[in-house]
């Protein structure tokens, strides 16, 4: 069979010719879509492509990520849609954010965001990163639930793929929705080096006229010769070592900045700009269309630390979706992502031009981008729509709706996890024990687990489950999700079904807090 271009397809091929870095084609899928080789072939030398991922080291007794129980998951999905298949190449590059700011990052391309990657549910993605930054890096698959060899966690999933290496990765695509890539590999992922990953469904039950992917994004690196490693750095320090006011040396670390929402610390990183769709407030992307247009928004937060507060001024939101599963629809004036969260809604647009603006939440300055439909006056970095006013809609305001409905049952299996540590020493971790890859918290193939998560310290966390969605809540409908807001002293209750199996990372997604030790491994007993 062949591969019908969408209309994003196209725009996609174009961007790629134009020398992106990234390019993407359609072909005919061979049946199921795992990837070939052995795990020795994939141990060879780091400066080929690499097909399948190493065995991890760790305790026995644990799903291999490359063993035979991963290959045969990946064999029952039977993913006979169109494969498509992309090149990318993570490097060092300038990258323009408007308003005469350029900035030395590291990208994927020479584009901010990365140029965006759609493929089709039920189909098979086949992507091939070159790696020519200085260091060795990895791909992380947002929100996907993939073979467990494909995941990119360096140590655990795969080997790091060195400066001049490449790895192929390959895997079945089954759930549509909006989702995106980055690096698992240190704090890389609060550079350039991110892009959107939109699964298609074939059968898309809903109807709209245009689409506008917005990613969200604080952004550092490259101003003033800051680095996220420097920025590192400074928090590792603690606060205790932190002297007030901001001192000479210490100006990218704060305390407070108090959000009616999340709490009285609402991030660690003070950030010189706040971005959507790699540009700044000052001269804003803008997305034309005309008036009476059903636009779909997918929004996704891709910041280091800043969750963001964002309303389409003089429009009324409809969330149709979180994290890629679908939703009973519900109005909200704003939305609150935290970091890995993402949002569809739909908008009928009016007549003129309007600002789409995202607040750092308990923080200074705010993201824009315009929505432009008709003449008018343009809105500025200072725009502040009254929808921001109100209270923002959270996922756990949200019911699941049709598939995504987990089905009642008791858990088999209850993982409790405490969220522990502080500014003052900057020592975030899981339970009091910073990570380490040989750790694992046991399930069993079939079993339903319930996660819960009790924050015992004074700032919110985004927590992720990679290779999973989980239902919030422990009575039957909450969302689906795999990335949630765990509230200062809160509990957040996650519910999975264990059908994926292999050894798979939950963390904090604020990256300073996951590299400083806010991780653990999920494990799936032989």
């Amino acid at each position: 069979m062949r591969c019908l271009p969408t209309r994003r397809s196209v725009l996609g091929a174009a961007a790629a010719a134009a020398g992106s870095g990234l390019l993407a084609a359609c072909s005919t899928a061979p049946g199921s879509a795992g990837p070939q080789g052995s795990a020795a072939e994939s141990r060879a030398g780091h400066g080929s492509v690499h097909h399948g991922g190493p065995r991890a080291d760790g305790p026995e007794g644990y799903v291999d990520p490359s063993g035979p129980e991963v290959r045969a998951a990946e064999a029952a999905r039977d993913a006979t849609g169109p494969l498509t298949e992309v090149k990318v190449t993570a490097t060092a590059t300038t990258l323009d954010l408007g308003g005469g700011r350029t900035v030395r990052s590291w990208a994927y391309g020479d584009r901010l965001p990365g140029q965006e990657v759609r493929a089709t549910a039920g189909g098979t993605l086949a992507l091939t990163l070159a790696n020519n930054l200085p260091e060795a890096t990895s791909v992380h698959w947002h929100g996907l639930a993939l073979r467990n060899d494909m995941d990119g966690v360096p140590g655990l999933t795969q080997r790091d793929i060195a400066p001049g290496g490449s790895f192929a990765y390959k895997f079945a695509v089954m759930h549509p929705g909006t989702y995106w890539f980055h690096p698992h590999t240190g704090v890389q992922q609060d550079r350039g080096l991110y892009a959107p990953l939109i699964v298609e469904d074939p059968k898309e039950p809903l109807s709209y006229d245009k689409e506008w992917v917005v990613v969200l994004d604080d952004w550092i690196d490259g101003v003033d010769g800051a680095t996220p490693d420097a920025v590192l750095a400074e928090l590792r320090k603690g606060m205790g070592a932190q002297s007030t006011g901001g001192a000479h040396g210490h100006a990218h670390v704060r305390t407070g900045g108090e959000s009616d929402v999340l709490g009285k610390d609402a991030g660690d990183v003070v950030y010189p700009h706040y971005l959507v769709n790699g540009r700044v407030p000052e001269d804003p992307s803008v997305f034309t269309a005309r008036p009476g247009d059903r636009i779909r928004l997918r929004i996704v937060n891709a910041g280091g630390d800043t969750a963001f507060r964002i309303a389409l001024g003089g429009h009324e939101l409809t969330v149709t979706h979180t994290d890629g599963f679908p939703v009973e629809h519900t109005t909200a004036r704003s939305l609150l992502l935290g970091m890995g969260e993402r949002y569809d809604v739909l908008v009928t647009a009016g007549d003129g031009v309007f600002p789409l603006t995202a607040l750092a939440e308990g923080k200074d300055g705010s993201a824009l981008a315009v929505l432009r439909t008709g003449t008018g006056t343009a809105p500025t970095a200072a725009t502040r729509p009254a929808e921001l006013e109100s209270r923002p809609l959270m996922a756990d305001a949200l019911r699941a709706a049709g598939p995504a409905v987990l089905a009642a049952r008791e858990p088999d299996r209850t993982v409790q996890i405490r969220l522990t540590g502080s500014m003052t020493r900057y020592d975030w971790a899981f339970d009091g024990t910073p990570y380490t890859p040989d750790q694992r918290h046991p399930v069993t193939a079939g079993e339903r687990v319930r996660l819960e998560f009790r924050n015992a310290t004074p700032m919110w966390h985004p927590v992720h489950l990679h290779g999973h969605s989980f239902a919030l809540g422990s009575e039957p409908g909450g969302a689906r999700k795999d990335t949630a807001i765990v509230l200062p002293g809160g509990r957040l209750t996650a519910d999975f079904d264990a059908d994926n199996p292999g050894l798979w990372m939950t963390h904090c997604h604020n990256v300073y807090h996951s590299e400083s030790g806010m991780m653990t491994v999920i494990g799936y007993r032989l």
